[in-house]
């Protein structure tokens, strides 16, 4: 079911990585961090990762992800990478980045510890 793109909300950075957080999160996403790594990176603004038991639940998380994405802020990642083994699927959307990872693929590369030094983003499941 392909949906199509609503004309874009005019929403911050920061709202829209709450947004993909809270869409991870109702889909059994686990542990969903935003990371603000702008400062550092200067490619993208905010990683937003979160992590599944297994790889249908990763496929689902991703899924959410991108049609909440589409249907409440009109945006569309500009690139998903990954979903063929659904370990770690990035998906780009210029500002920033969401990288589901499945558990081991997450504990393996551990992006928080690499980011350590960078701030959060405050969220919480509730809208």
């Amino acid at each position: 079911m392909a949906d199509e793109a609503t004309t874009p909300v005019d929403l911050d950075t920061g709202d829209l990585a709450v947004l993909a957080a809270r869409a991870a999160d109702d889909k059994q996403g686990e542990r969903t961090v935003i990371l603000q790594v702008g400062d550092l990176l200067g490619i993208t603004e905010m990683f937003v990762i979160s992590s599944a038991s297994n790889v249908r639940l990763v496929r689902a998380v991703v899924q959410e992800v991108e049609h909440r994405l589409t249907i409440e802020a009109g945006r569309k990642p500009q690139r998903v990478e990954g979903l063929d083994d659904a370990r770690w699927v990035l998906m780009d959307y210029g500002d920033w980045v969401v990288h589901v990872f499945l558990e081991e693929a997450r504990a393996f590369y551990d992006l928080e510890r690499l980011w350590a030094d960078v701030p959060r983003l405050p969220w919480s499941p509730d809208a």
